[in-house]
């Protein structure tokens, strides 16, 4: 009889202790993307995403073997698709990173870079629902060595070079007035009588 009772107990107070956070969490605000997740909340997101992952892809390796030239493919598709939220060097310290909920994490720390292969490549290749995290992935996963390139090279975040960082500007995705101004020069330098775009810095 002691054990029923303190079995409901224990389960009255965990539903209250549900209510009571569920309440917290539905209060005015509460889906402002202004504000910034506490680590409690990252932490659960983290631990709910990695059971969301298929027990097979947390067993993957890449398939990928590491080169100079694959590397080089992974940092130029990393420098088109990813750097606009995740900035070259991974630090998520972009216009749009911090403006998310939660913000774009900085792909160089131990939370990101301890995560299995195949986690890193199940979340490039479907996304994370609720999050601006799209699904990059095309095709079946099998067929999508692309996201295994870019495993491969966050992997060499932590130790990517200032001189691969300024190679990657040139495959970043240039903004409309950036067009503008490269469409100018280049009619400038092909001849056309134009007057040579000015740069605002």
């Amino acid at each position: 009889m002691f054990r029923r009772v303190k079995f409901f107990f224990i389960l009255f107070l965990l539903l209250l202790i549900s209510a009571i956070l569920v309440a917290l969490w539905l209060l005015p605000g509460t889906f402002s993307a202004k504000a910034t997740p506490p680590e409690w909340e990252v932490k659960a997101a983290r631990f709910i995403r990695h059971l969301a992952t298929p027990s097979h892809f947390l067993k993957m390796s890449n398939p990928v073997r590491f080169s100079p030239e694959i590397l080089a493919e992974g940092r130029h598709h990393f420098a088109d698709h990813c750097a606009t939220c995740h900035a070259n060097d991974g630090s998520g310290k972009t216009r749009m990173g911090p403006n998310f909920y939660p913000p774009v994490p900085d792909l160089r720390v131990p939370a990101i870079q301890t995560m299995a292969d195949g986690e890193l490549f199940y979340v490039i290749h479907y996304g994370i629902r609720f999050t601006g995290m799209p699904a990059w992935g095309k095709g079946q996963p099998e067929e999508d060595f692309d996201s295994w390139k870019l495993v491969l090279f966050i992997r060499h975040l932590p130790n990517i070079t200032p001189e691969e960082i300024a190679e990657m500007k040139q495959f970043n995705p240039l903004t409309n007035e950036e067009r503008e101004q490269q469409d100018a020069l280049d009619r400038f330098l092909s001849g056309e009588d134009v007057s040579p775009p000015e740069h605002h810095h």
